[in-house]
């Protein structure tokens, strides 16, 4: 089962809205085939094992997400397995949609197919854990991804920030938004930095068919625009990967924009937009893994409505001073109003340290 869930990986770069899910096939100690899911309207990772065999009869099958027994766009995986004689199916997680959700299982089970359910579990759940929560809230695992000084700070007082970390943390970056489902900025970021938030292949945990994979169609960017400022010539909108602009209602984008710009107004106050309802849009959009890549301002807006799931902190051995610019503008009025994460690992990138947190439930 860990071999499907490392094979499962490999999707993250192309799979949504379907889930990332890794395949084993198993017969007589030796495996036989591996698979993963491909893009939507392609195989899914049981027939994509299934394919790379000629005969399947008697195998022992490992998933990490319980086979589809629906049509959709393409037959189910299910009966497949039931067609080509496999013995067993091992599943480590039940499938939450509601086209599934147990009716794969029912069907493998009613054609004499061994089940057996839960193996590692936790380890695939937090694999599928964009796809889980898109499900169930409506919006994908949010990730906010942070460069930051050992002393707290992200950039200089004057805006200068490049480069806080090193080249192996840059590299590791492209990593997260090549397995990333969308990218999200503010407009201050765009006006400041100008960034481009494109996919640059490089030497990092990907390989190269990992990131040829990536290629084949590049992270969308979307960005919180809620005066749309963004001008058509702003790197963030260039090129042919699409960029959602989210913006007040009424507001006009500048006339010249590419068309491969889309333009969702979202409900504003005098505060700004309603961040949890361009999320929902961005999980309409079948987004499981947002990456958030911003300043200050909307990542302390973010944190400040409690909608960031998880950081993903690089800390580099530099002191910034206490004129530098904070990681965000977020405000608590005492301790039990912050909002607490647990730290799920910590390793050196070349000389800075990588730290990914995930929220505790607060109560």
């Amino acid at each position: 089962m860990r071999l499907a869930i490392e094979t499962g990986r490999r999707a993250r770069v192309w799979s949504s809205p379907n889930p990332a899910v890794g395949c084993a096939i198993v017969k007589s100690d030796e495996v036989l085939a591996t698979g993963f899911t491909h893009p939507t309207g392609q195989a899914h990772a049981e027939i994509h094992a299934l394919s790379q065999i000629a005969d399947a009869k008697g195998s022992t099958v490992y998933v990490t997400l319980e086979p589809c027994a629906h049509i959709g766009r393409t037959p189910p995986c299910a009966q497949a397995l039931i067609d080509a004689g496999v013995a067993r199916v091992v599943i480590a997680c039940i499938d939450p949609d509601e086209r599934v959700a147990g009716r794969g299982v029912e069907q493998l089970r009613s054609a004499g197919i061994d089940v057996t359910l839960g193996v590692c579990e936790a380890e695939a759940a937090n694999e599928l854990a964009g796809f889980f929560l898109r499900l169930n809230r409506g919006y994908g695992r949010v990730t906010v991804k942070m460069a930051m000084s050992a002393d707290g700070r992200t950039a200089m007082a004057s805006g200068e920030s490049q480069w806080i970390t090193g080249q192996e943390a840059r590299a590791d970056v492209q990593a997260w938004r090549a397995c990333s489902d969308v990218i999200v900025t503010g407009s201050g970021t765009v006006s400041a930095d100008d960034c481009s938030l494109t996919l640059r292949p490089c030497d990092n945990r990907l390989d190269s068919a990992d990131w040829e994979r990536a290629m084949v169609a590049p992270t969308p960017r979307a960005v919180i625009d809620t005066n749309a400022s963004t001008p058509a010539s702003a790197n963030v909108v260039a090129g042919v990967t699409p960029t959602t602009l989210f913006t007040r209602e009424g507001a006009s984008l500048d006339a010249s924009m590419s068309d491969n710009v889309c333009q969702v107004p979202i409900a504003s106050s005098a505060a700004g937009l309603d961040l949890r309802k361009a999320l929902l849009k961005l999980g309409e959009q079948g987004a499981n893994e947002i990456l958030v890549e911003a300043g200050p301002t909307l990542v302390g807006a973010l944190e400040q409505e409690n909608l960031i799931d998880q950081w993903l902190i690089y800390m580099a051995p530099v002191m910034l001073g206490s004129d530098a610019r904070p990681t965000h503008h977020a405000v608590f009025n005492s301790l039990g109003q912050a909002n607490r994460y647990s730290i799920l690992s910590h390793d050196l990138i070349g000389d800075d340290l990588r730290i990914i947190m995930r929220q505790v439930a607060k109560g």
